[in-house]
């Protein structure tokens, strides 16, 4: 009788493993166009206990808002200082932080505008597959008519992708990976 292979998560993720050729929290450099934000948070899991052994990406549009991408055939200027991808790994205490540029809105389905937002991925210890989501930032007026804002009828879910301005350019968003204040994820 054969038994079925037991599926793998894909963490932990050893810190020593993610040298500087890998980890990369500055997508703005010195010549990139666009203000100047720093993201930074936590992770945490469903007790509020830090997560010190994850790993988060981050991709976006530039300060245009266009993706240095193939497929993005938006008539809008590429940034050649903008690098538009980001990851990090977590520290002990489940902090993270990235340097960039606030994103420019960019066209969706049916050419919708989307609010500025950023993308994200979350790999960690316990999990079969990444989590996905999106930052979008306080304040930002197109927020209120973002079409994946507002087929969000939860309105804690809808504010747990909402990153808070400190002020001074930074911004403060936590990754809460389950329980009642988790933050709200997306099949991908």
């Amino acid at each position: 009788m054969s038994k079925t292979t037991p599926s793998q998560t894909v963490g932990p993720f050893f810190h020593f493993g993610l040298t500087d050729t890998y980890e990369a929290d500055d997508l703005a450099g010195t010549e990139s166009e666009g203000e100047r934000i720093v993201i930074e948070g936590h992770v945490l899991d469903g007790d509020g206990e830090p997560v010190p052994d994850c790993m988060i990406e981050i991709w976006q549009a530039n300060a245009a808002g266009k993706y240095d991408h193939p497929e993005d055939d938006q008539d809008k200027p590429i940034d050649p200082g903008f690098r538009g991808f980001g990851r990090v790994a977590t520290d002990p205490e489940g902090r993270f932080h990235f340097r960039t540029v606030r994103p420019g809105p960019v066209s969706g389905r049916g050419n919708a505008l989307q609010a500025p937002h950023i993308l994200v991925q979350v790999y960690a210890r316990g999990l079969l597959k990444q989590l996905v989501t999106r930052i979008y930032l306080e304040g930002e007026p197109l927020n209120d008519t973002d079409p994946l804002l507002n087929v969000i009828e939860d309105a804690a879910a809808r504010h747990s992708l909402i990153a808070k301005n400190k002020g001074d350019g930074h911004y403060h968003w936590d990754i809460i990976l389950q329980g009642g204040n988790e933050t709200q994820f997306f099949e991908a």
